[in-house]
């Protein structure tokens, strides 16, 4: 059965409200459950109706766009902004966003945004395994047409790669697969890896050196992102 969408809309301005959900409205498997016009509702919203997605104005009264999604980077929402400027397409998908709307929103345009939604549910539905089998030792990933299983303990790094990412291996090999920074790293066991960059995650296990801006696996000098410094600064101290 295909996955409702759950959507939320975050705008300041009525009509870009009412744009949103007449095009939500054309999907039989997406759902609006609610509409706000400030950051502050729009932390109730998500505590109250848990969305899976949400479209997010960028220029907001007192909380920007930006800003808030930062706030809840690592709820798993996914995120298309919306927005009359073109400039904060940079900051948008630093954040990992899905997509980066520019007003007016055309239907077509729309469109694509939520047919990259549908992608991602069902491409996760397929790869992500139950929190039992996290206990395995192994995950299975899509590439190259075909389930290839990967053991845990092979793993070296995670490397972001466009709408990919690359599961290094060894040093020098590597299998891409259709995915996302954030949903891989919901994949894997806290324990064992560690997110160190937007870019990158590490195997805990083959970490040689920590720097003061990078982390060394094997001949790999990866580097260290201060949003992620302190919390890895953390885990490793404790091992």
């Amino acid at each position: 059965m295909k996955k409702i969408i759950k959507c939320l809309a975050i705008d300041d301005e009525p009509l870009a409200l009412e744009i949103i959900e007449a095009h939500i409205s054309k999907f039989e498997h997406v759902k609006l459950v609610g509409k706000c016009s400030n950051a502050l509702e729009a932390s109730e919203a998500i505590r109250r109706d848990k969305p899976d997605l949400i479209f997010c104005d960028i220029h907001m009264p007192e909380i920007s766009g930006i800003d808030f999604v930062k706030s809840i980077q690592n709820s798993g929402i996914l995120v298309v902004f919306t927005t009359a400027y073109s400039e904060y397409a940079v900051d948008a998908f630093a954040l990992d966003a899905l997509d980066y709307l520019l007003k007016p929103i055309s239907f077509d345009r729309f469109k694509k945004a939520i047919d990259r939604a549908e992608e991602y549910y069902e491409f996760k539905a397929k790869t992500i395994q139950p929190q039992s089998e996290l206990n395995e030792g192994h995950m299975f990933v899509k590439a190259d047409s075909k389930m290839i299983k990967i053991n845990y303990e092979d793993i070296w790094y995670v490397e972001a790669f466009a709408d990919y990412v690359k599961i290094y291996t060894s040093e020098d090999k590597r299998i891409v697969t259709l995915q996302t920074m954030k949903n891989m790293e919901q994949s894997l066991p806290a324990h064992l890896f560690a997110r160190v960059h937007r870019s990158y995650i590490v195997a805990i296990q083959r970490v040689e050196s920590i720097g003061a801006h990078e982390v060394k696996v094997g001949n790999k000098y990866i580097p260290l992102g201060k949003n992620y410094k302190e919390a890895f600064s953390q885990m490793m101290y404790k091992k």
